[in-house]
């Protein structure tokens, strides 16, 4: 691996190929630990009982990460991207450790929340890190590495978990962790030195905590609702109510706070507004079709898990061989021209998905996966970079994580849409028929086309090519 020391113009020297192994490292550890459980669910459950409270072994990590996101993205544009990111590693190995030696399924579920609390650090500040080292032209093929190894690794995920599982032992599912942790931790502790000015100033503790419980209230809910308790229950409407009122303190406390954790001035910038909403339509899409697809090829063709992997997994190769070449296309066209480029592709794909019923063919529905991959490269890459070339080193931290936030959000919102949408057709007993769930799965995709198309007016309101020169 070749050392090539640099400075940029915030006063940042590194090796910088050394560093980016360890943030494709830290990228895929997070990803695949989103996704590992589901194919060692019964295993798990077969050793520490607790089969009802399974869901929550995925809710409780999505929760964690995500309402704790925009805290480390103000804390990294005060202290410095690289304690941040240490410091996310470490508590991820840590609940890796604790999961691994989890006696009940509470504790388990209790540690994995511990995990993503460490994913929450880890998500935003690769990104931000590659936005700090990188020049503009060579940021997309940078982030098109780690979305590559992101996609791959939750595509994945399933099917490692199901090797540990039946050969290894479920502990080691979350125990492999801790070598893969410290190899990414050394590499950056040793390569990566930050000398950006830091910034003293007061934590903002009220907002960070109102935003976590008021986030956390009503991503539970969306996670939840229609699974754990009906959504017109008093549970569901208490938690959403709260979450809201909550929610409200919180912008009335952050109009007053010096330092506020999650600054206003974020929804007055167009950039970060267009670039959040693509980011929370993608995470609802990606989200749509890694669950989906796989369901459909299994439940309607009779496909192996291991083959309705792989066939979601086209999105794994299109995605990163477009969005490492977009740069070329963004410095040509504007980060405008760009996107609508690539969410104009990625609804040529999602419209194929409409087509698909009991006799489609395996190639046809990952041909249809490809195709939006290529469109997402050029989409989801670009538009954050866009974002963050508008903000300075103390802006940028919180600039990204507010993408990651949305994507998260979205990804939320589209386990409520895409479950309400199958439950509809298949109800919630028994094992569906393969026409019940072919229906349902079809709405799946309708509202996937949906989203493609509401990526496409996001994208009209990126900046064009005189905007992005910067």
């Amino acid at each position: 691996m070749v050392a090539e020391t640099v400075k940029t113009g915030v006063g940042l020297r590194s090796e910088r190929g050394a560093i980016l192994g360890s943030l494709m490292l830290a990228t895929g550890l997070i990803a695949l630990d989103s996704t590992i459980i589901a194919t060692a669910v019964l295993t798990i459950t077969e050793s520490l009982g607790g089969f009802a409270q399974f869901p929550w072994l995925f809710s409780v990590y999505l929760l964690a990460q995500a309402v704790s996101v925009p805290v480390y993205g103000k804390v990294a544009d005060t202290v410095g991207r690289k304690p941040v990111l240490l410091f996310g590693i470490a508590v991820f190995a840590i609940g890796s450790l604790l999961c691994g030696l989890a006696g009940s399924m509470l504790w388990l579920i209790v540690f994995r929340a511990v995990q993503g609390i460490g994913a929450g650090a880890i998500q935003p500040m690769t990104m931000t890190i590659a936005g700090d080292l990188y020049t503009l032209a060579e940021r997309a093929r940078v982030q098109g590495y780690l979305a590559g190894v992101w996609a791959f690794s939750s595509v994945m995920g399933p099917l490692l978990g199901g090797v540990f599982a039946d050969f290894v032992g479920w502990r080691w599912i979350f125990l492999v962790n801790l070598p893969l942790s410290a190899w990414a931790g050394w590499m950056l502790w040793r390569h990566f030195t930050e000398t950006a000015p830091r910034q003293r100033q007061r934590v903002d503790y009220p907002g960070a905590v109102l935003l976590t419980a008021g986030a956390g209230a009503l991503i539970l809910g969306l996670l939840e609702g229609g699974r754990a308790w009906a959504w017109d229950s008093p549970v569901s409407i208490g938690i959403f109510t709260g979450g809201a009122a909550v929610l409200v303190v919180f912008v009335l406390l952050e109009r007053r706070a010096a330092n506020p954790i999650l600054p206003l001035w974020l929804f007055t910038r167009r950039v970060v507004v267009a670039s959040s909403a693509i980011s929370g339509l993608v995470g609802a899409l990606l989200l749509g079709l890694t669950s989906y697809v796989p369901t459909f090829t299994q439940g309607v063709l009779g496909a192996s898990a291991v083959l309705g992997g792989l066939t979601v997994g086209a999105l794994t190769l299109g995605w990163p061989v477009s969005a490492s070449q977009s740069g070329r296309v963004y410095l040509r066209i504007g980060f405008r021209r760009t996107a609508l480029a690539g969410s104009a592709i990625a609804v040529v794909g999602a419209a194929g998905t409409l087509f698909i019923g009991p006799h489609t063919s395996i190639g046809q529905i990952a041909a249809t996966c490809f195709v939006i991959g290529l469109g997402m490269g050029l989409v989801a890459s670009p538009t954050l970079i866009a974002a963050q070339t508008t903000a300075t080193w103390g802006e940028r931290g919180v600039v990204t994580s507010a993408n990651m936030f949305a994507r998260s959000i979205g990804s939320a919102v589209g386990v409520a849409v895409f479950g309400a949408l199958v439950n509809s057709r298949v109800g919630d007993t028994g094992t569906p028929s393969p026409a019940a769930l072919a229906e349902g799965v079809h709405l799946v995709f309708v509202a996937v086309a949906v989203m493609a198309a509401a990526i496409v007016v996001a994208s009209a309101f990126m900046p064009g090519r005189a905007e992005s020169a910067r």
